[in-house]
């Protein structure tokens, strides 16, 4: 098999898991708070960790990809989705599912960036952003995964069995990146030296473009992944009372949408501009969140068509690493992409927890349902920091150091 496309299709195999886990609490959300316990703020909380486990390890993967390559580091991390699996699958309370979530996070936080820091030395320069969106968008085929197939695996053989199989598949993905993926091609330097590691995140975070771009990524993915991964699930459950396989084909919606707009945008941004992109894009994601906010819900015909438009435009927040990419050297952009992905996934954490409270904060019914109203004040609560921060990413800033970016 041809090297670069090896490193492709097994980098894409270790992002559709990583979609995968995302994802899958949507659909078992009910299982979950009813076999452990749990409340909405519970839920939130636990869900969120996720992503505060692969938040937390963005700055060192930076550091580890520039000078070990993603060959190493990525499957290494990958053996902590295991471990995680095994806890979340036999979990009874909690504590053990909330440190098998993160532990799951943490696994799979290298396998986007990875690959980022591959294509760079594998591909073209002038289509690495498609390539990258084509490798995201197929592997957010993942999340389909865990819409209509988990809903069908979870009521024939139960969520914990689920996670005991994925367990052993993620092993696999981890041994095929390990053996089939080089860091580079022969002769291409991708490695940092010493001279270009000093005061690398310093260089970063103080590039005043750098605190546009970050800041719309926190709300922009974070966002897209409280609402696609969490809470539109109890949303269907709660307000449009869906049962779970009618539930799952909604969530799939969202799910095709991210795949497909992960797979257009890069060939868009290389048409149209990246910032041009990422503003359209931004736009339309704002816009999409509206049928959230209505007191008497859409029918789920006319959802569908919101939830596909809601994946489609939130993916677009994968140009945030292509604009941050081209402000820094080759030797500096397993750093700088994860430094902004960092961002995305501490927005994750704190917004997906975040709703959980709000939600909380209201009275369900007999059956555990939570109002209409409680969801409103969730998705309106994040609809307003979107466009708040987004209005900051439109703030003109002078262009530093020299380094040429579109306006």
């Amino acid at each position: 098999m041809n090297r670069a496309l090896a490193v492709f299709i097994l980098f894409g195999i270790g992002y559709f898991l990583s979609n995968f886990f995302r994802a899958a609490n949507a659909v078992i959300a009910n299982d979950l708070m009813r076999d452990l316990g749990l409340s909405a703020a519970d839920l939130g909380m636990m869900t969120s960790l996720f992503y505060a486990g692969f938040a937390a390890v963005q700055l060192p993967l930076g550091v580890a990809l520039d000078r070990i390559g993603p060959r190493i580091a990525v499957p290494s991390l990958m053996l902590m989705t295991v471990v995680g699996c095994l806890l979340f699958a036999t979990a009874t309370a909690l504590p053990q599912v909330a440190v098998g979530r993160t532990l799951i996070g943490i696994g799979m936080a290298g396998n986007l960036m990875g690959a980022v820091k591959a294509f760079g030395v594998w591909f073209p320069p002038n289509r690495v952003a498609t390539f990258t969106s084509l490798m995201v968008g197929i592997g957010a085929l993942g999340a389909l995964v865990a819409a209509t197939p988990l809903a069908w695996l979870n009521q024939q053989f139960g969520w914990r069995a689920v996670f005991l199989g994925s367990a052993g598949v993620v092993l696999l993905s981890a041994a095929g990146i390990a053996l089939g993926t080089r860091n580079a091609p022969p002769g291409v330097p991708w490695r940092v030296t010493s001279d270009a590691a000093n005061g690398g995140f310093g260089r970063i975070f103080r590039n005043s473009q750098f605190w546009r771009i970050a800041p719309l990524n926190f709300v922009w993915l974070g966002t897209m992944l409280s609402v696609q991964t969490l809470w539109a699930g109890p949303y269907l459950f709660d307000v449009l009372r869906l049962p779970q396989i009618e539930t799952g084909n909604l969530l799939l919606l969202i799910s095709a949408g991210v795949a497909t707009g992960y797979a257009s945008c890069g060939a868009l941004a290389d048409t149209f501009g990246v910032r041009r992109t990422v503003q359209g894009g931004m736009v339309l994601f704002l816009v999409s969140q509206t049928p959230l906010l209505l007191p008497i819900p859409l029918p789920p015909p006319a959802l569908a068509i919101a939830f596909f438009m809601f994946g489609f435009t939130g993916a677009f927040n994968l140009l945030m690493l292509t604009e941050v990419r081209i402000l820094f050297p080759p030797s500096m952009v397993g750093r700088a992409v994860t430094a902004v992905n960092l961002f995305g996934f501490t927005g994750a954490t704190a917004i997906q927890w975040g709703m959980g409270v709000i939600i909380g904060a209201f009275t369900p019914d007999e059956a555990g349902r939570y109002p209409v109203e409680a969801y409103i004040a969730a998705f309106g609560a994040a609809l307003a920091i979107n466009i708040a921060v987004f209005l900051w990413y439109l703030t003109p800033v002078a262009v530093q150091k020299g380094l040429k970016v579109e306006g």
